[in-house]
């Protein structure tokens, strides 16, 4: 039935010539262009199966703002969604003539990604051009990180945020909920996470120089923010409706400040210990010597897991000083005590007990590429960020690897070679669309390793963005080259990028209501 239907729309179109005024984005796998358009009126209705309900009442609600009125769903109409089972989990077919609309996907998933393909297609005045789109992505792990250490982000905040990833087709939320600067997630086991972890008592102002404390400014201003677990769920059956799969992150052992502000007794020192108000890299890190250290972490572990039904569970172990352990007489016995050579095979050990027990409750662990030091388990999910040659050393020993390397993928790094002048406070390392749109995950890998590369991600980290609005113009339009390259990788072409994404862009980003960067659309650099 499938390909009767597909060789009806294949001779409605066989005059048509491949489409050179029809932007989509990310660049579908075949693109068909043919005569006329089909145009959405009040009265146009979605006819969807029971379970593409949700899909279709989400593009409705998408829509409204761009032709100006709701788009009903019923038993009868001219726009049709349908699953078929034999299309791949994440492939879909779009058929747009002048007489209707037909969507088939492989899941309910792919028909939502079918859905916002129409949505990009879909004029102010209602029309859509007769097309032809087949589609399917090249990477399992599309991603989008959220920093909310740093700086909080309220509910709504975050499902705006997850409201961009899916429109771009990205499917994997990752979220870093705890830091030196604030911890942001309720675990009823330990109050004070939240009473004192998540309260920083005031904030730098512009860079932090660590070199000297005196030339430092404050803003005198407590600061502060959680999300409850109530908070949480919402926004994980927010994401889910989307189809996007949140992966929580914990950071550990370093990066731990706001848990050992609020007990003292995890680090090695035992005290001393504050939320700090400033960047960097803090030496006080978790106590790996204390069996409190593994009894707290999996306590909040277990939260963690009530709460996000992923598979992955992140774990951080990324910037790990090693200076508290060498001064620790219970970190120096622990590694005498289980034959280790040093502090970084103590930050293995550590990492193998947090696995061993994620597997034992039925999920794995994934960490910032340091977790390879002193060696790590090949169970273990590795998004290499540093750069690329550790996440290719690491899909060669037969680690799952997700590329995420700073220099193609921090979208909170600066979009102008002149940032000082042309933009916000914030890191002037500058990672420009092309730079972004330039990485390859299968680098200097061999064809039988590609299997080990589950995709990609784009990251914001929010030393410098304390709005809603400053977050939006640093990930967009960024974004849309992440979602290029992992949805598109094996038809990659830059310079067609750029001139789809200079006339799709603005009016799709507008529609939205979403902010945006136009350093691009201006050609400054």
């Amino acid at each position: 039935m499938r390909n009767s239907i597909l060789l009806l729309f294949a001779a409605l179109f066989a005059a048509s010539v491949r489409a050179q005024s029809i932007d989509i984005i990310p660049r579908p796998q075949a693109l068909t262009e043919g005569k006329g358009t089909f145009r959405f009126s009040a009265k146009t209705a979605i006819v969807a199966d029971p379970e593409l309900r949700r899909p279709a009442e989400l593009f409705a609600a998408d829509i409204q703002p761009v032709v100006g009125y709701r788009i009903s769903i019923a038993e009868k109409g001219t726009v049709s969604l349908s699953v078929d089972n034999t299309l791949e989990a994440e492939e879909y077919s779009l058929a747009v003539t002048p007489k209707n609309i037909r969507i088939l996907g492989g899941s309910p998933r792919a028909v939502f990604y079918a859905l916002q393909t129409l949505r990009q297609l879909v004029a102010p005045d209602g029309t859509v051009p007769a097309v032809i789109v087949r589609d399917k992505p090249c990477f399992a792990h599309r991603g989008g990180m959220l920093d909310s250490g740093r700086h909080y982000f309220s509910v709504e905040e975050v499902k705006r945020f997850i409201d961009m990833l899916a429109m771009h087709k990205l499917n994997v939320f990752h979220w870093h909920l705890s830091e030196d600067q604030g911890w942001r997630i309720e675990i009823r086991r330990y109050p004070r996470l939240t009473e004192v972890g998540s309260i920083r008592k005031q904030t730098v102002i512009g860079r932090y120089d660590k070199s000297d404390e005196s030339r430092n400014r404050y803003d005198g201003t407590p600061y502060g923010g959680f999300y409850t677990q109530a908070d949480i769920r919402e926004i994980v059956a927010y994401a889910a409706e989307r189809y996007i799969e949140v992966i929580p992150e914990i950071d550990m052992p370093g990066h731990m400040l706001g848990a050992l502000a609020s007990y003292p007794q995890l680090g090695c020192r035992g005290e001393g210990y504050e939320v700090w108000t400033h960047w960097g890299i803090s030496k006080d890190v978790l106590c790996a010597g204390k069996e409190a250290t593994f009894e707290f972490v999996e306590n909040v572990l277990a939260e963690v897991l009530e709460l996000f039904p992923s598979k992955l569970i992140h774990v951080g172990g990324d910037e790990c000083p090693k200076e508290r352990w060498k001064e620790c007489p219970a970190c120096q016995k622990r590694i005498r005590e289980e034959g280790l050579k040093n502090e970084n095979e103590l930050q293995s050990y550590f990492m193998h007990r947090v696995e061993k027990w994620l597997h034992q409750h039925g999920r794995e662990l994934i960490g910032w590429d340091e977790i390879m030091q002193g060696g790590i388990s090949q169970s273990a999910v590795i998004m290499a960020w540093t750069d690329q040659v550790r996440g290719t050393d690491a899909a060669r020993n037969g680690n799952r690897v997700i590329m995420t390397p700073k220099w193609n993928c921090y979208l909170d790094y600066a979009q102008t070679s002149e940032p000082e002048k042309l933009e916000p406070i914030g890191p002037t390392r500058y990672l420009s669309m092309r730079q972004v749109y330039r990485l390859d995950p299968y680098d200097r890998l061999k064809p039988k390793e590609y299997e080990n590369i589950l995709g990609i991600q784009g990251n914001v980290w929010t030393e410098y963005i304390a709005d809603f609005e400053h977050l939006q113009k640093m990930a967009l339009p960024r974004m849309a080259a992440i979602a290029e390259v992992a949805w598109a990788y094996d038809r990659k072409d830059y310079d067609d990028f750029e001139i789809r994404a200079k006339r799709l862009l603005p009016t799709l980003y507008k529609n939205a209501g979403f902010k945006f960067a136009r350093f691009f659309f201006l050609n400054i650099e």
